[in-house]
């Protein structure tokens, strides 16, 4: 080898491992750490579900009519309201009136019979006593009074049942309330044969209104009697209504492989505004506490580790599941809490640590000022290389 060639390598060599050494040497001082703080102090904490409903009357009535017939005339209309008792309909009452007339005749002619044989039987026992006829007239007198007097008896039970049917063709609200609907009209013949015919759907009260709502099995868990009910519906978008939940029903319902069950949610209306048959998009509060000591959720994850802090840094720990950071100067300290409920975003504070404190969220790791590729990573990122150990120059610390 050349003597040319031996300077040429050794100069190389030498280039090397100046290059190493100011890598090791600046690396240390490219990167910065930065804490991220936020107070103890009192906030709203809340968790929602949200579902699709439908607005309806807290009470609605069916009115139909048990006797067939033709309607012949009505006395309300949609809206109209009405009290209970009012007439709201009447069907012709010839039909009616006819077996009403005929039962009733029918009946005068099985009490004369049965009178008849009243009398012959109670001539005949006398006589049969005295031994003056035979058991067999007997026997006979007293069937013929027992055929007329069932006779009798059913032809009574015929006239209630043909007066009933005739009441039946005069039809009266059963409640105080509005017509929401009216499904007949005059001169049209109702078939009561099969099933009662509906003639009118009324409610009770407009002004106490309910919402039966979809909420999903994933969500239901969470939902109980009592808590508090916010909904909208696309009538009035500017508008929030309120309400409470005020039963969870047990029945599942499955529709597309989706299970739901129905959760109902009072719903005052005073002034009107909601109607029946409304969708309403509702959210649900299943946590909700006003005005409690809390933190950020992830000040609880936060561990000052090696990889995050200096050489130069003081770590002092504690005893306890939960646990918050402060820092003071180059002292970082833990502090054992006891935590109230959480949505995920805050957590609640019941013991530990004061208002007002400061606790650590977050650390970010970037580079410091005058580097071109700035880099930032969050506690867990931070984990896989220290900030402050020496790394590969030119590349991003991750």
């Amino acid at each position: 080898m050349s003597k040319k060639v031996k300077i040429i390598l050794t100069v190389l060599v030498l280039l090397i491992v100046i290059g190493i050494i100011w890598t090791c040497s600046d690396s240390g001082s490219k990167y910065k750490v930065t804490y991220e703080f936020e107070n103890v102090q009192k906030r709203n904490i809340s968790s929602s579900v949200t579902a699709t409903g439908t607005v309806e009357p807290v009470t609605k009535v069916e009115v139909g009519t048990q006797v067939s017939g033709i309607v012949s005339k009505l006395y309300a209309d949609y809206n109209s309201t009405v009290k209970k008792g009012d007439i709201i309909a009447e069907l012709d009452k010839t039909n009616l009136l006819n077996e009403l007339a005929s039962a009733k005749s029918n009946l005068a002619s099985s009490k004369s019979e049965y009178e008849y044989q009243l009398k012959n039987y109670t001539r005949m026992k006398t006589l049969h006593e005295k031994q003056l006829i035979s058991d067999n007239d007997y026997e006979s007198a007293v069937l013929s009074y027992e055929k007329a007097k069932n006779t009798y008896e059913m032809n009574h039970i015929e006239v209630n049942k043909a007066q009933t049917n005739l009441g039946y063709a005069t039809i009266t609200s059963p409640i105080d309330g509005v017509v929401l609907s009216r499904e007949v009209e005059e001169g049209q013949t109702v078939n009561a044969g099969m099933e009662t015919p509906t003639l009118y759907i009324i409610a009770r009260d407009l002004t106490d209104m309910r919402v039966i709502a979809d909420v999903d099995e994933a969500d239901i868990g969470g939902v109980t009697e009592g808590q508090r009910v916010t909904f909208t519906v696309d009538a009035y978008p500017n508008d929030t209504f309120e309400g409470k939940v005020t039963q969870v029903r047990q029945e599942a319902t499955e529709e597309s492989n989706v299970i739901t069950y129905e959760v109902v949610i009072s719903a005052p209306n005073p002034d009107l505004k909601l109607k029946p048959g409304l969708t309403a998009n509702v959210t649900i509060y299943t946590l909700e506490k006003n005005h409690v000591l809390s933190v950020p959720a992830k000040a609880l994850r936060f561990t000052p580790n090696k990889s995050l802090i200096s050489p130069e840094d003081e770590v002092v720990d504690c005893e306890g599941n939960h646990k918050v950071w402060t820092r003071e100067g180059q002292t970082f300290k833990a502090h054992s809490v006891e935590v109230g409920i959480s949505n995920g975003s805050l957590t609640e504070i019941l013991s530990g640590i004061g208002e007002g404190t400061q606790v650590i969220t977050d650390v970010t790791v970037g580079q410091m000022p005058g580097n071109s590729n700035a880099n930032a990573s969050t506690n867990s990122e931070s984990q896989e290389r220290s900030p402050f150990a020496p790394g590969p120059r030119g590349k991003k610390n991750k």
